[in-house]
């Protein structure tokens, strides 16, 4: 097994990068994988990118195209949302994800996206080195990106000089009913959250029959819990009663901590920040945590970032999201 496919168990879905761009971080990604022992992904997330997004955010400067509030075709500046008075004082996870339940299956959904329509994601990098942010002048990067509903195709716009014209790339894929260690389509992740039943144990039920990642050797039934809603968490596609049915779930595992103040997120938002430990631990004998970010006015993940030791290494937010008729569009 070489070092790109550690660093892919290490978090599922993260994209396969470019190896030159992976250099200056793979030393300590594969540590981590190593430790971690991670799982087989059978659902893979090409959002959910936090470990990757540690080394991909030390590519040299003049491989950046689009940055934050940058001048390149298609860039915009982000502007932070007004941010509702929240009280995170003494709030335990259970809770939080109670009330975040209650809300979500309130909201009327969105169409359910055609076949041949793409997800448009304008996803923003921290960069949380500082040597990094000293080249850069930035303390994130802009990552646009399209999939196709079915799971047919995938575009990105490839990174040239400052300066010049940026090209969409589009790549053919299989994303669907493929075999093992296969990303699966956003139309099979819908599916799949459409069906999820609204009580927390039934769900917890739904998803352990369906075992759609493979339990970890060791893994507690509480860990492969996690990892199965972790990975639904991170769909482009979210009916609003199959994330209050995941919130639900999740509300019931062990572990779950709120931030007890309002976060940055790399878009600039004041967001909650939700935090779960991972399995294993590294060489050093430190602690890994994911900490899912969510907007305090819709209850919606927007974001997530890794935590090594208390220290926030890395991460990336959803800045932008729309469904499209064509790749290259962005709403």
């Amino acid at each position: 097994m070489d070092e790109m496919t550690r660093v892919r168990e290490l978090r599922a879905g993260a994209p396969a990068p470019d190896r030159g761009r992976l250099a200056a971080g793979r030393a300590r990604l594969t540590e981590a994988a190593r430790a971690g022992g991670r799982h087989q992904v059978l659902w893979r997330r090409r959002e959910f990118v936090i470990v990757a997004v540690v080394a991909a955010v030390t590519a040299v400067a003049v491989t950046v195209t689009v940055l934050l509030g940058g001048t390149a075709p298609g860039s915009r500046k982000v502007e932070p949302a007004a941010t509702p008075d929240v009280s995170l004082q003494g709030l335990s996870a259970a809770e939080l994800l109670r009330r975040a339940a209650e809300l979500v299956e309130k909201e009327p959904d969105s169409a359910v996206p055609r076949a041949d329509q793409w997800i448009y994601t304008l996803q923003m990098a921290e960069a949380p080195d500082p040597g990094t942010v000293k080249v850069l002048g930035r303390a994130a990067i802009e990552e646009p990106g399209w999939i196709r509903y079915d799971g047919s195709a995938m575009a990105s716009v490839n990174p040239v000089p400052k300066g010049q014209k940026s090209t969409l790339s589009i790549t053919k894929t299989h994303l669907e009913n493929g075999g093992e260690g296969d990303d699966r389509s956003p139309r099979e992740l819908y599916r799949v959250l459409d069906a999820l039943p609204a009580g927390a144990q039934q769900t917890l039920t739904f998803l352990r029959e369906k075992n759609a990642i493979a339990d970890g050797k060791g893994a507690t039934r509480a860990e492969s819990d996690y990892t199965e809603i972790s990975v639904l968490l991170t769909a482009d596609v979210m009916p609003s009663k199959g994330l209050a049915s995941l919130y639900r779930a999740l509300a019931t595992l062990p572990g779950g901590k709120v931030t007890d103040h309002l976060v940055k997120d790399a878009a600039g938002r004041r967001v909650i920040a939700l935090g779960y430990p991972r399995g294993g631990t590294l060489k050093s004998g430190g602690s890994m945590a994911d900490q899912w970010l969510i907007d305090p006015r819709t209850y919606r993940i927007v974001g997530t970032r890794m935590v090594v030791d208390g220290k926030v290494v890395g991460g990336q937010s959803i800045a932008a999201r729309a469904v499209v008729d064509k790749a290259g569009a962005r709403g």
